[in-house]
């Protein structure tokens, strides 16, 4: 039986997960806020409504992809919010990127409440129209097996993680990773510039070489280094700060990876 999807957060990332969802035939029913994007979601095939409270209650699997943890607690928590709406039944994943204790104690708010699970993603709005993205999911098992055939709308890799919190837990560490692989990234074109390369010329033989990493290769497709600070650095931003305050709460400490990105190139304290 085909499942209903909800979702709320259409915003750069989650416009394109909406259109993949209706493109793969599921009935999706959208709250977004403003009149264009809520004119391109009807065009492309969604129910938009009025209010978050709507979404939820239509919905077997609610999907929420906001910027920051603020923001899913606005849209989650409350009597008109998700998990208060929702069917009992009814799964709620979260895409956002925050802290680990946030998801936890917006369950145990709701302990009668639909079954929330973390799902941070991995990957660009190009993967999400490719349908190309990385998912993590965090929570019970059945319940990830649940939403798999959904996410596949827009995600070709779903990676159970374990407990509700785990997939924002490696989530976290993959973003600080990143970021550090960024940095360096950025510090080995300063040494090439003393050498007399060219940023393009440095860029496109680390892409065949043994040095190439997924941060070289995001510098090169989105243009070079100031266009990926410019396009990136907020979000990195946001996850580094995640990542930090959520290390912090648990007493750990990222060492030489907050060495590393605190001190190179792009500013993303």
């Amino acid at each position: 039986m085909s499942q209903v999807v909800g979702f709320v957060g259409a915003g750069q990332m989650g416009e394109p997960m909406v259109v993949r969802l209706v493109e793969s035939g599921h009935r999706t029913v959208v709250y977004a806020r403003r009149e264009p994007v809520r004119e391109r979601l009807r065009a492309a095939g969604a129910e938009v409504v009025d209010s978050v409270a709507e979404v939820a209650a239509a919905s077997d699997v609610v999907l929420a992809c906001l910027f920051s943890d603020q923001q899913l607690v606005e849209v989650l928590d409350g009597p008109s919010g998700i998990l208060a709406t929702a069917r009992s039944e009814a799964v709620v994943v979260s895409h956002t990127t925050g802290v680990v204790s946030t998801v936890r104690d917006l369950a145990a708010a709701h302990p009668d409440g639909p079954t929330l699970l973390d799902g941070p993603v991995s990957g660009s709005a190009e993967d999400i129209a490719a349908g190309k993205l990385t998912v993590l999911l965090g929570g019970p098992a059945d319940h990830v097996d649940r939403v798999r055939p959904v996410l596949a709308a827009y995600a070709d890799t779903v990676i159970a993680t374990g407990a509700l919190g785990s997939a924002l837990g490696v989530k976290l560490v993959n973003n600080a990773l990143f970021a550090a692989n960024a940095q360096l990234v950025a510090l080995a074109a300063e040494v090439g510039r003393q050498l007399g390369i060219e940023d393009d010329q440095l860029l496109d033989a680390l892409a065949e070489a043994s040095g190439n990493s997924y941060a070289a290769a995001a510098i090169r497709r989105t243009g070079g280094f100031a266009k990926f600070e410019k396009r990136a650095a907020p979000f990195l931003r946001k996850d580094v700060a995640a990542c930090v305050a959520a290390t912090a709460d648990l007493g750990v400490d990222l060492g030489r990876l907050a060495t590393v990105i605190t001190d190179g190139p792009f500013d993303l304290s």
